[in-house]
């Protein structure tokens, strides 16, 4: 199996998809996975798996955000019928006048 360092800016929608679907209410400090990298430097990663590859994804405020985008950007695709539109229609009165 393959394993990747993802950062969330170079997040595909697939990997994207994957965060959203473990993490749907967000994670928590228990899904944090800690570690140094090359560099020594203290990375925070959230795991998910694919079929073939599990991602480690950096985390910050900006992953959030992009988790949340990502989650707002599908909603707005599935509630985009027509039985959705708002419609206002003036309808005549008794004595025929339209209500304004």
């Amino acid at each position: 199996m393959i394993r990747k360092i993802v950062d969330f800016q170079k997040l595909t929608d697939d990997v994207l998809q994957l965060l959203v679907q473990k993490y749907p209410d967000g994670y928590d400090d228990d899904d944090i996975i800690t570690f140094r990298n090359a560099n020594n430097e203290l990375i925070h990663a959230v795991e998910v798996s694919s079929k073939d590859t599990v991602y480690l994804v950096k985390i910050g405020v900006k992953l959030e955000k992009a988790m949340e985008d990502f989650v707002d950007q599908s909603h707005d695709l599935e509630d985009s019928g027509d039985d959705d539109l708002d419609v206002d229609i003036s309808l005549p009165d008794d004595n025929g006048d339209a209500d304004e």
